[in-house]
């Protein structure tokens, strides 16, 4: 049976250098633009619509901007709103990079850590920045939990800044491990359909059927989660809970 964590290498495609840096493009970096690609192809569909009956491509679209603002409003309050264009980028973004992952021959980019990571502290980073933008010092209080007694503090903040340094780690290893567990899975069901013929390749085939929809659900789920905690963070930054 074929190594199941062949689909997720890489190999160089175009190889380009920029001042000594290397920017080769490989599979992960096609996926990538086709996602953006697709996304606003997506949404310019939806926007051109426009009628009064939405047609489903709009209604979707819709749906889409409404949950988003639901995130928004219930986590960050009526002035995250100024965050939407980011938030729906974001969720965007990983969504369809988790569905269109599991076309047979296309790669999931979200299986990769490195890029998984890179949203997560880019996420992490600006919620810090927006929270001493907005309030200075002031905000090294998220360190230290309402009413903690003044004894306590030379314990609570030190857990408190391991917590914090643990939201980036977290957030991305939870993404992408969950990509990655799911169509290894995939890959190894779908060689025991092949090597076991006709006579018994039915019974993994039809797990694999059964899988390929719970990992759409994972996709769109996982995609949620990594918004969710993103407007939670953000609202940390703006309200300093």
């Amino acid at each position: 049976m074929d190594n199941p964590l062949h689909p997720f290498e890489l190999h160089i495609l175009i190889p380009l250098s920029l001042f000594g840096l290397d920017i080769s493009i490989n599979k992960a970096v096609v996926m990538m633009f086709v996602v953006v690609g697709v996304i606003i192809l997506f949404l310019t569909k939806a926007r051109s619509s426009g009628s009064l009956v939405p047609t489903k491509l709009q209604s979707v679209a819709e749906i889409i901007v409404e949950f988003i603002r639901g995130i928004i409003l219930d986590t960050m309050g009526p002035e995250g709103m100024r965050y939407f264009s980011l938030i729906a980028t974001l969720f965007l973004f990983i969504l369809f990079c988790n569905l269109l992952g599991l076309i047979p021959g296309s790669y999931t980019v979200t299986s990769q850590l490195v890029v998984t990571g890179v949203f997560a502290l880019g996420v992490y980073g600006l919620s810090v920045l927006i929270g001493f933008k907005l309030h200075g010092v002031k905000f090294l209080g998220i360190l230290v939990p309402p009413g903690t007694p003044g004894w306590l503090l030379p314990l609570m903040i030190p857990i408190e800044i391991i917590s914090q340094l643990a939201r980036p780690l977290s957030l991305s290893v939870r993404l992408f491990a969950n990509m990655t567990a799911g169509h290894v899975i995939l890959g190894v069901l779908f060689g025991l359909t092949i090597s076991g013929g006709l006579l018994i390749g039915w019974l993994p085939f039809s797990f694999t059927v059964v899988l390929y929809g719970l990992e759409v659900g994972i996709a769109v789920i996982q995609a949620y989660i990594f918004t969710i905690l993103t407007c939670v963070y953000m609202a940390d930054a703006l309200h300093l809970h």
